[in-house]
């Protein structure tokens, strides 16, 4: 019992640990994608802790000290990831190498720790073992794979390093190295001021001489915008005093002062109004005519995020070109217009100019017409994206899916089915699947799912497990609320309704921290009745689930009052290969928390099939078989030891315990 709960504390210990990870944020451009790897696998490993935290198994000594050496392991990673969050930008460049060493260091270590993990002595679900396994082989993968550093930027910072104060130092890299570090804004600077001194201060005081560089580095980056910022001011007050009259005459304009653009209207490279923005594979904005100027000069990384571009694919955003519009109409300035029509578009899938004019066209019917060009628009794009894979990855190329995202919420229906369905059929093509959740896409199907037409729920079903194919995407839809409609859709839906729930809720609780939300909106009565109710054509996505939802202490508690055992043994008995590996998984975890069960099943016949099963069964199957066979094995010798020692059956005071055919009976 101690064990137990020294096994379910170091569990608990783990989740609270992973929890403090995630919240960690804004990691520095630098290092960022990789930060973020490792925090997302983190992340992922949270459904094993809880299922060690909620075990009945008896574990030993050395189970608790693998958990421990993990914990040491996750407790690296978060003091890595921290660091990145929180120190000096221009450390993290200068010493990248050892930044960088840090980082395999602790994917080294977490790896080592969760090869050691006793999944069977830990009771450890396949499906979950699966996920740990894989994120394993990612981090197998971090070690053998290292980003290529930024070397323009290295080379930039030696240079300013170089100089030292001397004043005649590039203005353009100085800029360049402002922009690609972030830090053009005071506030930016003076935070990194403070991340430099913390690395002086975690030295022991002792600075050395690359921190004294890099000291040197970050006060001619300071000087520069600081300069910048000078020549700004100077230049809104010249314009204020054009504005009021240089002749003594009284102006109209007096008051009037140039607005200031929102950051999101600026390019980052530019920093001027963004008037044909574009989006690039790492989900930045920018200036067209900039970023193509950028790729251009052969780079082949985002300019803010220092990400490695996947394509140089040039989507527009016509959503903000949109609110960049509104904001210029508000503020007396011309609007950006629509791209001339001669300028050649760079929507590289489609196999003609025609094609590609078209939809340029349902592009901007669907940002800037009215409900009925809207409507069209979209009916068209749905059919588009099922025709073939060519058209789906080139109306994504085209800027579709946010303009999609934003008709989920029109209260035309008919728009939002049309909206719905193309975005499912634009989530077979797998790139796309990111884009459509980074869109913000889930809160709009999920309303969809709630509300719209049977036929938009229905599709809004099948987006919702297309998109939760990727494992980050389990976790985003569960917490949206999707799971309580689906369970309403699985319950009252039209049969491909039903369909459509069930393979969404099987996808989404493969992740353990999604299968309570599906026990408590009521999923397993509503199994149950699948299961058993003739011509349902539902027993297989019913017997998936809960050979799922079973693992879970508190689904397990509802399948075993519901009367399941007689059904299970049925099925591993007359039922398809699948059913009956799925059947006897269920059985496995009600007969891990109560004897009865497998008294009840032992007495309906189920030795028979499950010897059958274990010979001829699939290797799942076999396996679930195998470990009911054994458990029977061990209550068949506890029998044996109470017939031979009467005596200790139970304690004086209390009553003999009913005969076994008593359960039977009841049933």
């Amino acid at each position: 019992m101690e064990e137990e709960k020294t096994l379910a504390a170091t569990a608990q210990s783990l989740i609270d640990l992973v929890n403090e990870i995630s919240l960690v944020s804004d990691y520095r451009t630098t290092v960022k994608k990789q930060c973020s790897n490792l925090a997302r696998r983190l992340k992922l490993l949270v459904p094993m802790f809880e299922e060690i935290r909620d075990s009945k198994e008896p574990i030993d000594e050395d189970a608790v000290k693998i958990l421990v050496s993990l914990k040491e392991a996750i407790c690296s990673a978060k003091d890595f990831l921290r660091f990145c969050s929180e120190g000096s930008k221009i450390y993290m460049v200068m010493e990248r190498e050892q930044v960088m060493g840090k980082l395999l260091e602790v994917s080294a270590q977490l790896e080592q720790a969760l090869n050691l993990i006793p999944y069977e002595d830990l009771d450890i679900s396949d499906e979950v073992r699966e996920q740990v396994e894989l994120v394993v082989s990612q981090f197998r993968r971090a070690k053998e794979r290292v980003d290529a550093s930024d070397d323009e930027l290295i080379e930039d910072l030696q240079s300013i390093r170089d100089k030292g104060s001397d004043p005649s130092a590039d203005q353009t890299t100085l800029q360049r190295v402002a922009q690609k570090l972030q830090l053009m804004e005071i506030s930016d600077l003076a935070q990194e001021s403070v991340a430099l001194h913390e690395v002086v201060a975690s030295s022991g005081g002792d600075a050395g001489e690359n921190i004294e560089e890099m000291a040197t580095i970050l006060k001619q980056i300071k000087d520069f915008v600081q300069m910048e910022n000078e020549y700004s001011e100077e230049d809104q007050k010249g314009v204020e005093g054009l504005n009021s009259g240089s002749s003594g005459q009284k102006s109209t304009t007096v008051n009037h002062k140039i607005p200031v653009i929102p950051d999101d209207f600026r390019c980052p490279i530019s920093l001027e109004l963004m008037r044909d923005p574009v989006i690039v594979s790492t989900g930045q904005t920018y200036e067209r005519t900039c970023i193509e100027k950028w790729l251009e000069a052969g780079h082949s990384t985002c300019p803010k995020s220092q990400q490695t571009l996947t394509s140089t694919t040039l989507t527009p955003n016509y959503v903000l070109r949109s609110l960049i519009a509104q904001w210029c109409e508000a503020n007396g300035m011309e609007p950006p217009k629509p791209p001339s029509s001669s300028r050649p578009r760079k929507i590289s899938s489609f196999s003609s100019p025609a094609e590609a004019s078209k939809i340029e066209d349902l592009m901007w019917r669907l940002a800037y017409g009215n409900p009925e060009d809207q409507r069209s628009a979209a009916g068209e794009i749905r059919l588009l994206a099922k025709r073939n894979a060519d058209n789906r990855v080139a109306i994504a190329e085209a800027g579709a899916i946010p303009l999609l995202v934003n008709l989920l919420s029109t209260p035309d229906s008919r728009i939002q089915e049309h909206a719905v369905t193309a975005l499912l059929n634009l989530s077979i093509c797998e790139n796309n699947k990111g884009a459509i959740v980074s869109a913000g896409a889930i809160p709009g199907i999920v309303q969809v799912l709630k509300k719209g037409s049977m036929e938009a729920r229905e599709n809004a079903a099948a987006t919702l497990f297309s998109l939760s194919v990727i494992d980050e995407n389990k976790v985003t839809i569960g917490g949206s609320g999707a799971i309580p409609p689906l369970v309403v859709l699985l319950n009252a839906g039209t049969h491909r309704g039903k369909k459509d729930a069930a393979t969404a809720l099987f996808n989404l609780c493969i992740y353990q921290g999604n299968k309570g939300k599906a026990i408590r909106a009521g999923v397993i009565p509503t199994l149950m009745r699948l299961l058993t109710e003739p011509g349902s054509g539902m027993v297989d996505e019913a017997l998936a689930i809960l050979a799922i939802l079973s693992s879970h202490p508190e689904g397990k508690s509802i399948i075993g009052s519901s009367e399941a055992v007689p059904f299970l043994v049925e099925f591993i008995r007359t039922g398809s290969p699948r059913n009956r590996e799925n059947a006897a998984a269920v059985l496995v975890h009600l007969c891990s928390g109560d004897q009865q069960h497998l008294v009840e099943a032992q007495k309906l016949g189920l030795m028979a099939p499950l010897i059958d099963l274990a010979q001829n069964g699939t290797d799942r199957g076999k396996r679930k078989a195998a470990q009911l066979l054994e458990r029977i094995s061990r209550l068949t010798e506890q029998r044996k030891e109470t017939t031979t020692q009467p005596e200790i059956e139970a304690e004086p005071t209390q009553p003999p315990p009913p005969p076994p055919t008593s359960d039977a009976a009841d049933n």
